[in-house]
């Protein structure tokens, strides 16, 4: 089956995306004399989206490594008027449109997606079809009748749309009435215009598959030429069991057995070739159980929101400084992630409302081990937990000498934070205007 690589082969899946883009860049560059990347000077091209978090991150890695970087997405960029020459606005569902606008722009010394937003029927079915251990699954339309495909499941089962990503819209269902609630759910979700992705593809696509019972964990990797290079395996330690799969906390390094962590490493990179990966980073999600490592997602993208945050190289290096000088050719053996352990909390938003406060900050900020505390949400913004929502309060990241401190620490700053939402609709106790959140 082929899949995602920079052979120019075709993709496993309509689905468009930063990263499946450069599939296609790189099949037209070879196609023109000399080619977009035909030559290698410090300037670099990030494709991203505009709701990305990622930005910031990447743009700060490229100032650090003192590279000139030219930022690509679907829409102008706000500041984009300061610096025309560092941004460039692409169609991604049309590669062929946007690599002229690209080569106008060229030479870069190479190409980087910020995000991938994924193709979860394409990797379901690569998986399955190289004979990994996948759980049954069944893709499925929402003009399908959900009764009669609720007759013929095998519970519990997981509903899950093919083009929103950070689990949303993903639900448990235990039995044929449940599975009926929650494909309406789904059905309304994704009708929704803040639900549409960019190109408009797959939208009305779903998946069930079965339920896999088992700790979870992230693998954040790089490929070179095929071999994966495992930089770090979180563990999550919060059950996540359903009926929704919001989550919260990351820990690196995982506290599995050694002989986990084995299962877990072969079966990501059996996975990544399965799927045709070859360069790049690589983020995977699997479950453990005692039948093996299971892959549920695997992506070539690195880790989303701003948990990237959370991981160190050698003298304090960046995951996204690692992912551009790998993408540059550069040597990055010696560079390994700090001997210290680390994590992040993924605030979770409690209710749907409008964001009115977050109080205790200063003591949240206070609590050993906490490094930092970003609120991502401003005040007076609409907010709204799983599955129809798609963002987190924000994010408190810590480190200590185990794991278990790293833990301990985000879970206590947790506690002290009190988040403030009033019901949508009702009026702010500011006479009308939101109570501003304590900046950070």
């Amino acid at each position: 089956m082929k899949g995602w690589s920079l052979t120019g082969e075709a993709p496993v899946s309509s689905r468009l995306t930063p990263h499946r883009f450069i599939i296609d860049l790189w099949g037209l560059s070879q196609r023109r004399d000399g080619g977009i990347l035909g030559q290698l000077m410090e300037r670099v091209l990030v494709l991203m989206t505009t709701t990305t978090y990622k930005a910031a991150a990447f743009l700060e890695a490229a100032r650090r490594l003192g590279l000139e970087v030219v930022v690509g997405s679907e829409r102008p960029q706000a500041l984009a008027g300061l610096n025309p020459a560092g941004h460039l606005t692409l169609d991604f569902a049309d590669p062929e449109g946007a690599a002229r606008t690209i080569a106008a722009a060229a030479p870069f010394a190479t190409v980087v997606a910020a995000d991938d937003e994924g193709a979860v029927l394409a990797a379901t079915a690569g998986l399955s079809e190289a004979g990994l251990p996948t759980p049954w699954f069944e893709p499925i339309s929402v003009q399908d009748d959900p009764a009669a495909i609720a007759a013929r499941l095998r519970y519990p089962c997981v509903l899950k749309p093919l083009a929103l990503s950070a689990s949303r819209g993903v639900m448990r269902v235990d039995d044929p009435a449940g599975f009926v609630a929650a494909f309406r759910r789904l059905v309304a979700l994704i009708a929704r215009p803040d639900a549409r992705p960019l190109d408009g593809a797959g939208s009305e696509g779903a998946l069930v598959e079965g339920y896999l019972p088992g700790p979870e964990v992230a693998v954040e990797g790089l490929l070179t030429r095929g071999a994966l290079r495992v930089l770090a395996i979180f563990d999550k330690p919060d059950p996540l069991e359903g009926p929704f799969f919001e989550e919260t906390l990351y820990v690196t390094p995982s506290r599995l057995p050694a002989a986990s962590l084995r299962a877990i490493e072969e079966s990501t990179a059996a996975a990544a070739r399965a799927l045709g990966l070859s360069h790049g980073p690589v983020h995977a999600e699997l479950r453990v159980n005692e039948r093996g490592a299971w892959v549920l997602e695997i992506a070539p993208r690195s880790i989303g929101g701003l948990c990237s945050r959370a991981l160190r190289f050698g003298d304090g290096a960046s995951l996204e400084e690692l992912i551009l000088l790998h993408a540059l050719g550069r040597e990055i053996a010696g560079l390994e992630r700090e001997p210290r352990s680390s994590g992040v909390m993924m605030i979770p938003i409690p209710r749907r409302g409008v964001l009115e406060e977050v109080r205790g900050l200063a003591a949240a900020r206070g609590v050993a081990g906490v490094e930092e505390i970003r609120v991502t949400v401003p005040a007076g913004q609409p907010v709204e937990p799983p599955p129809e929502g798609s963002r987190y309060l924000g994010f408190i990241f810590a480190r200590a000498g185990r794991a278990e401190e790293v833990e301990a620490a985000l879970r206590a700053a947790h506690r002290e934070l009190s988040i403030v939402i009033r019901p949508a609709g009702a009026p702010s106790p500011a006479g009308g205007r939101p109570a501003a959140v304590e900046r950070t």
